[in-house]
Order: C-alpha cells, then sequence, then structure tokens
C-alpha cells in the first residue's frame, strides 16, 4: 500500500491572532499538535512536539511501540522546556500522529486533535478526545447536544508536558485501496459538523488541497474562534504523483489568499425571502381600512380597555423584575468547580451556562494550581459535577487534591 498523495492547510481563525498548532508532513509521518499556554507558550510546545517527531521518521516503522516511543520524546522535550524555562511553565500540547505501514496505519493520541477515516462514502472518527466534556458524554452525564455548548469544552484531560511520561492511546488500523485519513485540530472539529466535513471531502475528492482549503474557510464562516490545522493523506495500491511538502510547519498568516471567508456582505439564506414577506405585508396593511368594530367602538370603552392593557404590562413587567432579582442573588451566591483552557483547575461564580459565542453567566474567581491533567478520571467526575454550592465550599472540595499534588 502506497501513499498516493497528501496536503495540508492551516489558519490562526478569527478569534486568535496567534497560531498555536504545527503539523508534521514527512511521509509516512503526519501528525497535528495544538498547543496550549500562555503568551507564545502554547506555540513553543507544539513546535517541540513537532521538531521531536519529525526527526524521529528516519527510522519509523509502522507499529504502536515506535509511535509510542516518539510521543514520549516529544513529551519529554516539551516537559523540559517548560520546567528550565518560567516563561513556559505549564505549557502543553495535544498530538495526533499517524504511522502509514505496508497495509496498516498506525495511530497515536494525547489530547483533542482528532483522526478521521473517509471510506465508501462515509466518516469515522478514529481517537477518543480527551477532553473533560468527552468524559462527561461518554459517562452518560452530557448529551452530545449539551456538549457542543458545555462551558468546558475546550478543557483537555490529557496533554503532553505536563509530567515526565504521558499515557498514549495507539491503534493500528487496516488499510484499502483508496482510504483517505484527515487529522486536525479542534478548530476543525469543534466549528464544523461530521456531514460538513465529509461533503466538502466528496466535493474535493481529486483536489485534496482545495478539500484542506474548504474545511478551514468552513471553520472560519462558523466563527474561527481557535486556530485550525487539517492534514490530508490517501493511501492505495497504485502509486500516483505526489506534492513534496515542508516537514514541520507552522502559520499565522490569514489562510487562504483568493478568498475572503467572512466578508460580511452576503445575506444569510432566506433572509431575503423573510424581507420581502415583511414587504409585502406592510403594502397590504397600507391599503386597508380600519375594522368597522373597532372604528365604531365608544371612547370611554375604548380607555377602560386601555388602562387594562397598562395595568397588566406594569405586572408582567414587575414579575419579570422580581425573577431578574432572584437571579442576580443566585449567580452571586452560587459557585462551581471547573477548569480554564489552559487546563488549569479554577472556581467560577454563577452558573455553568453559556448563551452563545463568548456570552457566559459565570466568571473566575479562584485559579488552583491544580491542572486536569493531574487528576485521574473518577477524581474529575467528582470535582467538575457542576453541582452549585459557596465559594468556600467549592475551595473545600478542592483542597484535598491540591495537597497531594503539591511537591
Amino acid at each position: 500500500m502506497k501513499i498516493r498523495g497528501y496536503a495540508s492547510a492551516t489558519d490562526p481563525g478569527r478569534r486568535r491572532r496567534q497560531n498555536e498548532d504545527s503539523y508534521v508532513v514527512q511521509p509516512p509521518l503526519f501528525a497535528v499538535a495544538d498547543g496550549m499556554g500562555g503568551a507564545q507558550a502554547g506555540e513553543i510546545a507544539s513546535r517541540l512536539a513537532a521538531a521531536a517527531l519529525s526527526e524521529g521518521t528516519a527510522h519509523a516503522e509502522g507499529d504502536e511501540a515506535r509511535v509510542d516511543e516518539l510521543i514520549q520524546e516529544a513529551n519529554r522535550r516539551v516537559y523540559q522546556r517548560s520546567n528550565e524555562d518560567a516563561a513556559t511553565s505549564g505549557m502543553g500540547t495535544t498530538v495526533t500522529v499517524a504511522l502509514v505501514g505496508d497495509k496498516t496505519v498506525t495511530i497515536g493520541h494525547v489530547g483533542d486533535s482528532r483522526a478521521y477515516l473517509i471510506r465508501n462514502g462515509r466518516l469515522e472518527q478514529l481517537t477518543q478526545d480527551h477532553s473533560l466534556v468527552a468524559e462527561l458524554v461518554r459517562s452518560g452525564k452530557l448529551s452530545p447536544e449539551e456538549a457542543e455548548t458545555h462551558p468546558q469544552r475546550s478543557v483537555i484531560t490529557r496533554v503532553l508536558g505536563t509530567d515526565p511520561a504521558v499515557d498514549v492511546d495507539t491503534f493500528t488500523i487496516q488499510t484499502g485501496d483508496g482510504d483517505l485519513f484527515l487529522l486536525c485540530s479542534d478548530g476543525l472539529s469543534s466549528m464544523v459538523d461530521d456531514q460538513t466535513i465529509l461533503d466538502a471531502v466528496e466535493a474535493h475528492r481529486r483536489d485534496l488541497q482545495r478539500a484542506a482549503k474548504v474545511l478551514v474557510e468552513a471553520a472560519n464562516r462558523r466563527g474561527g474562534e481557535d486556530n485550525i490545522t487539517v492534514v490530508f493523506f490517501e493511501v492505495g495500491d497504485e502509486l500516483e504523483e505526489t506534492k513534496q511538502m515542508p516537514a514541520v510547519e507552522d502559520q499565522n498568516g490569514s489562510g487562504s489568499e483568493d478568498e475572503d471567508t467572512l466578508t460580511g456582505l452576503a445575506v444569510p439564506p432566506g433572509l431575503e425571502s423573510v424581507g420581502a414577506r415583511h414587504r409585502a405585508d406592510d403594502w397590504v396593511m397600507e391599503g386597508e381600512a380600519p375594522e368597522e368594530e373597532y372604528a365604531q367602538e365608544p371612547r370611554p370603552a375604548r380607555r377602560g380597555r386601555r388602562r387594562r392593557h397598562l395595568m397588566l404590562a406594569v405586572t408582567a413587567l414587575a414579575v419579570l423584575a422580581a425573577v431578574a432579582g432572584l437571579a442576580l442573588w443566585g449567580f452571586a451566591s452560587a459557585h462551581f468547580v471547573g477548569a480554564r483552557p489552559d487546563g488549569r483547575v479554577a472556581v467560577y461564580q454563577g452558573v455553568p451556562w453559556n448563551l452563545g459565542g463568548s456570552v457566559h453567566l459565570y466568571r473566575e474567581v479562584y485559579v488552583s494550581p491544580l491542572y486536569t491533567a493531574q487528576l485521574t478520571q473518577r477524581e474529575r467526575q467528582r470535582l467538575f459535577d457542576h453541582s452549585l454550592v459557596s465559594l468556600n465550599d467549592a475551595r473545600a472540595k478542592l483542597r484535598p487534591y491540591e495537597a497531594e499534588a503539591s511537591p
């Protein structure tokens, strides 16, 4: 089985100034790394991991032990730099690696970047996310729909760089002619659903570079809330000409230069028809005469009805004000344990709800030295149940874990 073609694209997205993603396209090895950390530490972490993987491809063979070894070396470099350089303390990176063998592809995975297989017109997610919401979904505490808007949906539970060794998921896929593999950071998978990904791939199957750009553009059109990286490679019985690409790549540009993915000039589908419908309604209303019954209603009766309407409106406003007051009181007294995007455990005031985009009903009031990756899955389930308690009770829940993790 040969590598018949490959392609890649990366973009900082619409919300981030810096691209902290890196990727490796060095056949037979392909990888995506999504960095995390303050300042530019995330970029440093992903680059260190990508460089370690790239250097290790010279003697790479498609077995799980070798893939684990490559990722452990990447973890060692990130961990060492994080401990030696205070400016990068606490940094980390995800990594998803694919190593192509004779008739196999071996996957190594840490974090929430993903590997997909497109075969016979179907898209299959090969990796399981090492994230808080993924654990909650697998345990039945959250539905997949709830996970999409969960406040901690970007919190990673396993990452390179936080410990001297890392637990790596490795497995091997038997390949068939025409199998197409997709590696991506969560900047794609959190913005674009599986069906849209499959449709884009099927529409541009003969031009993988175009397919990669289309997916980046789709993620940006849906908000581009994170860095976006896409890597494709296809395997088959017949060898086709492949285009050589850089071994390690990270990009902070604006992505595709020939198409603006967020012009702001296009009217959303269906809006024109709604506007036309409203204009037609206005025209009909202007041509109508007042209803005869209303026109002949005595003025005293009309004034009485207006008073009743006014009283009802005042009562409704009073009820809404009381509800709002109770809600504000509840938000002020309610606290829950959660986690920051960089993986640090934190206590939040309010309720764990997002109203969409960056609008949420909570604020950070305490940041723990504890990282989610330092907790076991059972400990995370106990801590992140989002039960609403007082600030003192929330801090008390954390203390035993903080004491155990402290050196």
